[in-house]
This record gives structure tokens, C-alpha cells and sequence, in this order.
């Protein structure tokens, strides 16, 4: 045997073993192979999508306006620091995406304005209001949905959804695709929960907080806050921790009296995991600053010992520890009668971090694998009688060579699974789509082939000549066929969304194949004919 042959008879041999390792996964046999081998060989294959197995579909909207908002209220609490540290005299409060300086003058105004450029002043009447630029307040509102982006997609990753879909939709929708989700309402909540975790002081000082009561009900909230609104200062605010009667099951809540400055915001955090209390063997979140999260933890603790401190997330009160002493070191707890789930919730949200905007679902579809199950049968009918059509009509019409066609091909589907299941690439309808269109391109290579080498048959060739001729004559338009096929596939890819992908993905995959398949597979199968039988006639 010729070296070249046999070097191109190991490469098919070879590919065609990887090809099969890491596509057994998907098949029945795979549950009867010894655990060494799951333990050391692939063991995940290809990944069904959302529309084949089912799934959560979601449409979130970001609330640009409220990121604003924050930003707004995140520089006005910085401003009444820089005018402490200046030893200025002035009130600084927000009022929606304004932030109002009484009263005002030229060297407070100077402070700020060289402080933050990006603000721009509306004096009147003895007090300044301050807006973000519309550039500024542009970026924001654009940053927000990025970062939303990347925290939904690392809450995901932590949450375990295998193979997700997430992508931007227009200017501040975000689309969100779970296929195989067991638990969608426990999904929805750990993706879609802002997650703004807050320190502030509990103000025990005011007269007011000995009028509050211990406990409310429910229900009594709204009714309970027109009560007190007109008496709060306005450094002043109430929150409502939420209290679970485990023994009969009533939620009630109490309300706390705080101070309205936010202290330090889970931005800062470096780790948060689940622990269990020894004492009354209750799980609870442990949390850990980065060095400057640590180091403004420490000043809090320290200029408020037995003051009480309120942990808030999205608004609602965990806790209000008293401290006994400075902090050092970065380390607090988050304890509020959780289940155990609810803490492992709890401790992914605050891993990711807190979303930058409040978001919004506009559409919330659960997809039922019953359509993944028709799609999958149908895909696969259609997927055999397009490779029994293929294969007879290319034995009928090419013969021999045409059964050659039809074993290329048999290796190019072999292939083309072996190389998405070696990847994990994620199965769609329209992925079914390409490997079906893959089927066909699968002999188109061969059938311009042929068909040069009929015409060099017909000129008086011999069958070893015709075949060199064939392949020779008809590489570079079979080359150039294919590249253009790519540059389609890639664009898809590029610019694509979700299905659109797969699609991409499964016919480059197909079209790259094809041409191994075409050019070293078909070509290796004659010269070995030839060399065993010593063709005198060319069967085509």
C-alpha cells in the first residue's frame, strides 16, 4: 500500500473513532458502558435546545430611568461627603433624577462642579439643582442593560442551566432561554431580582421609633406608612423586615425606623456562601468585602458601637445586629429565618451582584417538552428520508461510484455529530434544518466530481487517469462552492440570534466536513478499488 493512502486511511479511521467516543452520550449504549469510562471519556455530547426539550422563555425589560435614578442618588451621597471634608455647610437631597444643594454658593458650587462635570446647575431662588448631562444619563441607561447582560448570564452559570440563550433585543430588552428547566418560578426569581444589598442605621435615638409598633399586618403596610410619612425627617425612612410564624405559617412585619444614607452596598462584596448556625442549626448567608469594602466596614462599625444595623435587600430588612465593637476584616452575616434553598438563592445573587436597574418581564412562556418531542420525531423523519432519497439516487445514477458517494456521506453525518457533541453544541429545530441541508450538500462535491470524470472517460481515459483528472479539475470549484457557503454561515453566526445560530453553526460544521469527506474520503476509497482490483472499467 502506498504511504500516502495509508496515512489518509488512519486520519479517516482515526476521525472516525473520536467521531463516535464523544457522540455515545446521546445513544442508548452509553447507559451500559462501565463507569471508568464515563468517569474518563466524554460524557455530555450534544445538548438539546429550548424548542426540542423544553424550557423557560423570557423577555426582560430594564428599567433605564431607575438606573438614572440610582446613579443620581449614588452622587448625591458622595457630594455630602466631598462638602463635609471642605467643612461646607449645605442640605443635599435627591428628588427623582435631580439632586437639589440649599443653600448655594460659588465655592460650593466650585466643589461640586470640579467634582462631577457631568453634572449641569439650574440656580434659583437661593438653592441649586443639579441633572446628569443627556450624554451621561445616555451611558447609563446603555451600561445598565450591558451590566444587566453579564450578571443575568453569571447568576445562570451559578444556577446551573446547561447551554442557556441570552442576548440583548433592542435597546433595553434582554432575552433569556433555560431549556430543561425544572423550577421555573425559582429561575424567574434568582434571575430577575434586583438584589441591591444596603447597610444603613437603625435611628433607635428618634422619638419616633418608640412609637412604632412590633409588629403589623401584611396587609397593613400601605395604610401604616401614610400614618407615619408626614412625621419622618427627611434624613429618614421605613422599612418593613418580613416575620414567618413557623409553627402556623402567618407572615407579618415589622417596622423599622432608619436613617435614609446608605452606608455601603453590596458592589463591595468579594464572596457570600451559605453557612449553618450551630446553635439553632440555621443556614445563613456569610459575606465578605473586598479590601476597600472592608475598610469602609470597619469606619461604619466603628463610629456606631452599640448602634443598631440594618442589612436591607431590595428594600426589605434581613436584619438589625447591634455592634458591639469595630469590624475588621471585611466579615458580616445575613440571618432571616431562610430556608435552606432560600439561602443558597440568596448567596448566588450576591455572588453575581446586584443588578445595576430594576428589570421588568414582559414575556414569560414555559415551554412544555411535548413540542420538543414531535419536533425531534419530525426532524428525524425528515433526516432519513432525505438520506434514503440521497442514497439511492446516487447508486442509481452513479453506480459504483455512487455507492462510494453514499459511504462519504454515512462518515460525513458520523462526523458532523461527533464534532457538535464535541463541542456541546446546543440542538435546535433549525439545527436539525443544517444538518439536513448538510445531507444534501453532502454529495453535491461528489456529483461535480463524477461528472468531470464521465467527460474524461468519454475523451478515452483510463480509470486511474479519469479519477486523478476529476478530483484535479473539479478542487477548485468544489473549494469555492464551500468558502462562499462558510462566509453565509459566518455571517449568520455573527449577526444571528439563538436558532439562527445553530443553524450557522451545524451547516459550517456540515460544509467543512464535507469538503474531508469529499477530497480525502471518496479519493482515499478509489485508490484503494484500484489498488486491490486494478480497475480496467470506472462504474460511474
Amino acid at each position: 500500500m502506498k504511504k500516502g493512502i495509508m496515512w489518509r486511511l488512519i486520519l479517516l479511521v482515526i476521525t472516525s473513532l473520536i467521531s463516535i467516543v464523544f457522540f455515545l452520550p446521546n445513544t442508548p449504549f452509553f447507559d451500559y458502558m462501565p463507569k471508568i469510562w464515563k468517569d474518563i471519556m466524554p460524557n455530555k455530547g450534544l445538548v438539546l435546545g429550548l424548542d426540542l426539550q423544553g424550557g423557560l422563555h423570557i423577555v426582560f425589560e430594564v428599567e433605564g430611568d431607575k438606573a438614572v435614578d440610582i446613579a443620581v442618588e449614588r452622587i448625591s451621597s458622595t457630594l455630602k461627603g466631598i462638602l463635609e471634608k471642605k467643612k461646607l455647610s449645605a442640605s443635599v437631597k435627591t428628588e427623582g433624577s435631580q439632586i437639589v444643594v440649599n443653600p448655594s454658593n460659588a465655592e460650593i458650587r466650585n466643589a461640586i462642579e470640579k467634582e462631577y462635570p457631568i453634572l449641569v446647575p439650574n440656580e434659583s431662588g437661593g438653592q441649586v439643582r443639579y441633572k446628569l448631562t443627556d450624554s451621561e444619563a445616555k451611558r447609563i441607561k446603555d451600561t445598565s442593560t450591558d451590566q444587566v447582560l453579564e450578571i443575568i448570564r453569571n447568576r445562570i452559570d451559578q444556577f446551573g442551566v446547561a447551554e442557556p440563550t441570552i442576548h440583548r433585543q433592542g435597546e433595553n430588552e434582554i432575552v433569556v432561554q433555560l431549556p430543561g428547566v425544572k423550577d421555573p418560578k425559582r429561575a424567574i426569581e434568582i434571575i430577575g431580582k434586583t438584589a441591591l444589598l444596603e447597610f444603613k442605621i437603625v435611628d433607635d435615638e428618634s422619638p419616633l421609633a418608640a412609637e412604632l409598633p412590633q409588629i403589623i399586618m401584611s396587609n397593613e403596610e400601605e395604610q401604616f406608612l401614610q400614618k407615619f410619612k408626614t412625621r419622618l425627617a427627611e434624613n429618614q425612612q421605613i422599612l418593613f423586615q418580613r416575620i414567618i410564624n413557623k409553627e402556623t405559617g402567618v407572615t407579618t412585619k415589622r417596622p423599622h425606623l432608619l436613617k435614609k444614607e446608605t452606608l455601603l452596598t453590596g458592589d463591595l462584596l468579594d464572596e457570600a456562601r451559605v453557612s449553618i448556625d450551630q446553635r439553632f442549626n440555621e443556614p445563613y448567608v456569610s459575606i465578605v468585602f473586598n479590601p476597600a469594602g472592608a475598610k469602609i466596614f470597619e469606619d461604619i462599625t466603628g463610629k456606631n458601637v452599640k448602634k443598631r444595623l440594618a442589612i436591607i435587600l431590595d428594600g426589605t430588612v434581613y436584619s438589625t445586629p447591634v455592634i458591639q465593637e469595630r469590624i475588621s476584616g471585611g466579615n458580616a452575616q445575613i440571618t432571616g429565618n431562610f430556608t435552606l434553598e432560600e439561602s443558597k438563592d440568596l448567596a448566588i445573587i450576591l455572588r453575581a451582584g446586584s443588578l445595576p436597574a430594576p428589570v421588568k418581564t414582559l414575556q414569560n412562556v414555559t415551554v412544555g417538552p411535548s413540542l420538543g418531542k414531535d419536533s425531534i420525531e419530525a426532524g428525524k423523519l425528515a433526516g432519513i428520508l432525505a438520506t434514503i432519497l440521497v442514497v439511492v439516487f446516487m447508486i442509481f445514477y452513479y453506480k459504483l461510484s455512487g455507492l462510494i458517494a453514499d459511504l462519504a456521506l454515512m462518515l460525513n453525518i458520523l462526523l458532523l455529530l461527533g464534532a457538535m457533541a464535541s463541542l456541546n453544541a446546543t440542538l435546535t429545530l433549525p439545527g436539525i434544518a443544517g444538518i439536513i441541508l448538510a445531507i444534501g450538500m453532502a454529495v453535491d462535491s461528489n456529483v461535480l466530481m463524477f461528472e468531470r470524470m464521465r467527460e474524461e472517460v468519454r475523451a478515452g481515459k483510463t480509470p486511474r487517469a479519469a479519477i486523478e483528472s476529476g478530483y484535479k479539475k473539479a478542487f477548485w470549484t468544489i473549494f469555492d462552492s464551500h468558502v462562499t457557503t462558510l462566509i453565509t454561515a459566518a455571517v449568520l453566526f455573527q449577526f444571528g440570534t439563538g436558532p439562527i445560530k445553530g443553524f450557522a453553526v451545524t451547516l459550517s460544521l456540515g460544509v467543512s466536513i464535507n469538503l474531508f469527506t469529499a477530497l480525502i474520503g471518496t479519493k482515499t476509497t478509489f485508490d484503494l478499488i484500484h489498488l486491490k482490483w486494478d480497475m480496467k472499467r470506472l462504474s460511474i
